[in-house]
């Protein structure tokens, strides 16, 4: 991964320093994971233990390697128990050994050969003997292949398809073309986790007056912060429903702004904008923000805000959802890859975990199609470094 050299949000920095002192994670870890210099992050996680008087510790070295080897312990004896479930008594002392041969080279691929020898109690050599030749070059790519895409689709918390894990895969240095991954994908059941049904409503409509639609569907811009689009979703926890506004730059498809909150009144929506207009350059009478006819954008304390910054408003038509299609595109990326597949106790953990996953996933680390596959922080940082002079 590119390391992201442009503005560091307050947000982002809180949060990557979280990975480090709530969860005793290694600073090299994490700047590598975040493409992050090492140094920065180090800096940063100093200032912030020189804030709260050093109440947090990272595990020790041989802590770390403590643990490590148990996580691997763990995934070994995972992965022992499925292959010899799917043996189906083809390992039991009187079989015969080629018949364990056979089994070992349908699950190629799979497992790790030296894993399965042992699982099966067979030799290495016995069964490259009675493949008759040593594994080929083409097998041996496709084994490691394998190894890469799930090590990258793991990576992605079980988000990403194939035509991601083939960019990423790209990214990494290594070719292979889009249908193989595809293949391997289908033949390990690498499924990317799908949306859920239903959802209550967040979009009571409000009167807008005469104000148009800027936007027209057309969400891309060249100008990061020149087309802003906002919109309000709902994230549920056993407390109740916890609600999120976003305001999403156009140009970079980044989350720039967002706020959460256990009501959806304009204040909500409000203190969205202002943490927009903290992280983006406002192009005064130029910048435009685009969201539907929810009551909160059409509220007076919003009306306010945008005339405060001298940003243009815009609103798509009423119960037209293609209007505002991209902030609605996010609120079902969050609902995909993090909501549907997690359970909040509290508002709270709820609140933590979305920041994570907006400052640390979506905007550093997941890859963008509408961006040629490349982060939301890099397109940002690509636009600074080729505007800087402007």
């Amino acid at each position: 991964m590119s390391k992201f050299r442009g503005k560091y949000t307050p947000e982002f920095r809180d949060t990557a320093v979280r990975e480090v002192t709530d969860k005793s994670r290694p600073i090299a870890d994490v700047a590598r994971e975040l493409g992050l210099v090492e140094q920065t992050l180090r800096n940063w996680v100093a200032a912030h233990r020189e804030r709260h008087g050093g109440d947090t510790q990272e595990l020790t070295v041989s802590e770390r390697a403590k643990l490590k080897a148990l996580e691997k312990e763990v995934r070994e004896l995972r992965m022992e128990n499925e292959f010899l479930g799917k043996s189906n008594g083809l390992l039991r002392q009187e079989i015969a050994v080629s018949r364990k041969y056979a089994f070992i080279a349908s699950e190629e691929g799979h497992y790790p050969l030296h894993l399965m020898f042992r699982w099966a109690k067979v030799s290495k050599s016995g069964f490259y003997e009675w493949k008759g030749r040593g594994p080929s070059y083409t097998s041996r790519r496709r084994t490691h292949l394998a190894r890469l895409i799930t090590a990258l689709f793991e990576a992605s918390d079980g988000t990403y398809g194939y035509r991601r894990v083939h960019a990423d895969l790209l990214r990494s240095g290594y070719w292979a073309d889009d249908d193989t991954v595809r293949q391997i994908m289908r033949e390990l059941d690498l499924v990317p986790c799908q949306p859920r049904p239903f959802r209550p409503v967040t979009t009571i409509a409000g009167d807008t007056g005469q104000t148009p639609d800027l936007v027209k569907r057309h969400f891309n811009a060249v100008v990061p912060g020149t087309k802003l689009v906002g919109d309000i979703t709902y994230i549920p926890t056993w407390e109740g429903w916890l609600y999120l506004a976003t305001v999403l730059d156009c140009a970079t498809k980044k989350v720039v702004g967002y706020a959460m909150a256990d009501h959806m009144r304009a204040s909500l929506v409000v203190d969205a904008l202002k943490m927009a207009a903290r992280n983006v350059r406002i192009v005064p009478d130029v910048s435009i923000f685009h969201s539907d006819r929810g009551s909160q954008y059409c509220s007076q304390d919003f009306a306010d805000l945008t005339t405060h910054l001298k940003v243009r408003r815009s609103v798509g038509r009423t119960g037209v959802c293609y209007d505002n299609a991209w902030a609605e595109s996010f609120n079902g990326t969050l609902k995909v890859e993090r909501v549907n597949r997690t359970s909040y106790p509290t508002r709270e953990q709820a609140e933590m975990d979305i920041t994570r996953y907006i400052e640390l996933r979506y905007n550093q680390v997941r890859l963008h199609s509408a961006l040629g596959y490349i982060t939301p922080n890099e397109a940002e940082q690509w636009w600074l470094a080729n505007n800087s002079a402007a």
